[in-house]
């Protein structure tokens, strides 16, 4: 279901966060949540409003992170708030408030370049002919191709390059017009939210999220619940024309994008 912030579901969703801000945390995707889509990623920005209500839930709540594809100096980069921890590349990487350089994941340990060693083997006139952009994320590589010549060929072609890396035992992930190539170890937002939710206990926690990704901080989120490390969760769909269905289904409830987020942030603030 959508909801305006004043909708009475919601207001239930937010309450336990509201009355102990002290022992709740608020996580946040980057991109489509808090950063309006634009169409080249590096021209992406989070809005000085919503930069000061982070400024001001950092102060308030226990704990409020950034959870991105990107990697995490990038992501702070692009929200401007240092306040806040980041967890860079859907989570191998943990950028804490004060720290200059993130924190590894350990089980990256090894791998770090299996995912730029696949890409470099690519045709590159191909993926130029195709209009594709290639991101260095580190452990990740991404290929977008929003505004490419002929979007459909080149998500054809994406979906050959997932095929590929599949069989050299690496993980492809398919985002918003962007296809991820990943090493093959065991990390996920749900993780991300997992380890970042264990370094600071808290009591109610509420994620935010446009895409497929951000599925598994909804499902990390229920699993603490359903363990007993969380007694309230509220998991917020950001809508839009490009949302996955699976991302609105998932939800408690949705928002009309980044701008209906915002509201959230401003009732949270309050």
């Amino acid at each position: 279901m959508e909801a305006a912030p004043g909708d009475e579901k919601l207001a239930r969703l937010l309450a336990p966060l509201r009355e102990d801000p002290g022992r709740a945390a608020i996580l946040t995707d980057v991109d489509g949540t808090i950063a309006p889509i634009t169409g080249r990623p590096e021209e992406a920005g989070v809005p000085e409003h919503t930069r000061e209500l982070l400024r001001k839930l950092a102060a308030k709540y226990a704990l409020v992170a950034g959870i991105s594809g990107r990697r995490a100096v990038d992501a702070r980069r692009i929200v401007g708030v240092d306040e806040i921890a980041y967890s860079g590349n859907h989570g191998f990487e943990l950028l804490l408030p004060g720290n200059d350089e993130p924190l590894p994941d350990p089980s990256l340990d090894g791998h770090e370049g299996d995912a730029a060693r696949f890409v470099a083997e690519l045709d590159s006139a191909e993926l130029d002919r195709a209009g594709f952009r290639v991101e260095d994320k580190g452990a990740i590589v991404a290929l977008h191709w929003r505004g490419a010549p002929n979007e459909g060929e080149a998500e054809s072609l994406a979906n050959e390059i997932a095929t590929a890396a599949e069989w050299q035992d690496l993980v492809s992930h398919r985002g918003r017009k962007v296809l991820e190539i990943r090493p093959n170890v065991p990390i996920n937002k749900g993780i991300a939210v997992a380890a970042i939710l264990a370094a600071k206990p808290v009591r109610a926690a509420l994620y935010a999220g446009d895409d497929r990704t951000d599925v598994d901080g909804f499902t990390a989120l229920r699993t603490l619940r359903e363990d007993g490390d969380l007694e309230a969760v509220a998991c917020i769909a950001i809508a839009s024309p490009e949302t996955p269905p699976e991302v609105i289904e998932s939800a408690d409830l949705s928002v009309p994008g980044p701008e209906g987020f915002i509201e959230v942030l401003e009732a949270l603030a309050a």
